[in-house]
């Protein structure tokens, strides 16, 4: 597809620039793939490269079997109304199901509490205050790595809720297809952008993985991904992307 060739090419170019302008304390332990699923900053035009390294930040327990206590500091100005998640008894077992009601099909996510229970209860809080609703999904990478990149109101990838969250990671993470993980601007900067995975992809350990889609789903997400990439709004996908309703359950 020649858009989806053009609008890669961009995509490369704003790479090297992420790459270029990222935190000199922050060193790549490896080249970053084209296209990273990171969120760009409104202050330095472009998002400092997560390092590959950085050391796993997990919520504190409390006294609750299953609980634990999450920190979300404030982060610039919400994108779109909305109020902090919870930060105590935070549930740290079972699973949790967010349906969105997309374009081109329902994109069914299974949410792991147990593993990453901080970013899912963040991102339970967003769909409870309807921050999704409406929105659409504004960038997608088809070289290199293959990403849908969504949660931000504003569609520009600078958006988000007006707080940050505490990388979970375990540095064994694998990007395969069908998982979800959150998108950040460097360590411990994640908030409400997160990206799907459509095909295998070769990342770095260095995103908090939120859940995995099914195999329904899956083909929902790639029909977006083969219409391409719109030339005149890349990193924008050509097919509409658009998040119409969130539910839970």
């Amino acid at each position: 597809m020649g858009l989806r060739a053009t609008g890669s090419a961009v995509l490369a170019v704003a790479s090297a620039l992420m790459m270029a302008t990222g935190c000199a304390s922050q060193p790549l332990t490896k080249p970053m793939p084209t296209g990273s699923p990171q969120q760009t900053t409104s202050s330095r035009g472009a998002a400092s490269p997560q390092s590959a390294s950085a050391s796993a930040q997990q919520p504190a327990s409390t006294a609750g079997q299953g609980l634990v206590t999450c920190d979300y500091p404030s982060k610039g100005q919400p994108a779109k109304p909305v109020d902090p998640p919870p930060t105590n008894d935070v549930a740290a077992s079972g699973t949790l199901a967010v349906t969105l009601n997309m374009t081109e099909g329902p994109v069914v996510i299974t949410m792991d509490r147990s593993a990453t229970p901080c970013a899912v209860n963040s991102f339970e809080s967003l769909v409870k205050q309807g921050y999704f609703t409406d929105t659409s999904c504004h960038r997608l990478v088809d070289q290199g790595i293959y990403i849908l990149q969504c949660g931000d109101p504003t569609g520009t990838g600078r958006g988000g809720p007006g707080y940050r969250m505490l990388d979970e990671l375990t540095g064994q993470e694998v990007y395969s297809a069908g998982v979800v993980a959150m998108a950040n601007s460097g360590p411990d900067t994640s908030g409400s952008q997160f990206f799907i995975v459509w095909a295998d992809s070769q990342l770095p350990p260095a995103y908090t993985v939120v859940g995995t889609i099914d195999e329904t789903s899956l083909k929902v997400v790639t029909t977006i991904a083969s219409r391409g990439v719109s030339a005149e709004r890349a990193p924008n996908p050509i097919s509409p992307a658009r998040i119409e309703q969130v539910t839970l359950g």
